[in-house]
């Protein structure tokens, strides 16, 4: 890296955005951060100049932050975490007993098994503070990239060249079929695709990677599928087939292992089957602190343990 690339950004303005972000006032940002509001003001001005884009939009009521204001904070605010991590607490980071790390991931790994290994991680270190960002695999891939999370659990199956994965399992993809459907009623263990080529789907968004994965195998067998509610998060299709909306497809990973009472039927998905990659994804140009890569670390170890 060029030392020109590298924007002339001190840590004071970056605690500055942050405030002001936080406060969505100048004036209450300029108490908060015993300054004038004159000086505040310019201070912000300055980082965007150097930035070269706008991070706060202001009218006579009321600041807001704009969508690159709220990227530049989630990376500001990783950056002076690992600051004072370094200068204040140099040894206890390095034994991996205090500070923070940032993890982000889907929302079916969120609920299980992350609770379990987040508890493993915290019995030896208390004093770590562990964030989980919930997202769709771009936002994912995206967290991951731009610094807000230092490591991301999700799909691997393609990802930009800066990212790394480790794989941690692959998942066969199942057919959720409310209860009272008749392809439920005849308990059948697989379901092939074209047996779901009329029926009312529940889905997520046409360009998240599980949807294209569904649709090309539907394209290739020289048929469409039928989508009648589309929703942001996995865990959505499981509530929305559990209460009758249609028929979801998700990986193995996403269905709860104590089942809903007789809320649906599951049957894994044939001619094709299918699969995704689960992976820890992290950056191949940025550095993991010992917080986070013992967290990595036990992820790994843990997922390794259950698959055999």
């Amino acid at each position: 890296m060029h030392p020109s690339d590298v924007p002339d950004i001190r840590a004071r303005e970056l605690l500055t955005v942050m405030a002001l972000a936080e406060y969505g006032s100048f004036v209450a940002a300029a108490a908060y951060l015993k300054t004038s509001q004159p000086a505040l003001t310019r201070t912000i001005k300055r980082v965007e100049r150097v930035l070269g884009v706008t991070l706060f939009a202001r009218n006579t009521r009321r600041v807001e932050i704009t969508a690159a204001g709220r990227e530049f904070v989630a990376v500001a605010e990783r950056m002076l975490n690992e600051l004072h991590l370094t200068v204040r607490n140099l040894s206890e980071v390095t034994n991996e007993q205090r500070g923070r790390i940032t993890l982000t991931t889907y929302s079916a790994f969120a609920v299980n098994p992350l609770p379990k290994l987040v508890r493993r991680y915290r019995e030896t270190r208390p004093l770590i503070e562990v964030r989980i960002r919930e997202g769709r695999q771009s936002e994912i891939v995206e967290d991951v990239r731009n610094g807000a999370a230092d490591f991301g659990i999700g799909y691997v199956n393609a990802l930009p060249d800066l990212l790394e994965a480790t794989v941690l399992k692959k998942e066969p993809l199942y057919v959720l079929i409310p209860s009272s459907h008749p392809l439920a009623l005849k308990k059948k263990p697989k379901v092939r695709l074209a047996e779901l080529r009329d029926e009312p789907l529940v889905s997520a968004p046409n360009d998240t990677y599980l949807r294209r994965l569904v649709d090309a195998a539907a394209m290739s067998a020289g048929f469409g599928l039928h989508y009648s509610v589309t929703v942001d998060r996995l865990l959505s299709i499981l509530h929305h087939v559990f209460a009758g909306v249609g028929i979801g497809i998700l990986p193995s990973g996403c269905i709860p292992e104590i089942q809903w009472g007789e809320g649906c039927h599951s049957a894994l998905l044939i001619e094709p089957s299918l699969s995704v990659t689960v992976g820890l994804i992290s950056s191949r140009s940025r550095y993991m602190t010992p917080a986070a890569a013992g967290m990595a670390s036990l992820i790994r170890e843990q997922m390794a343990v259950k698959k055999s």
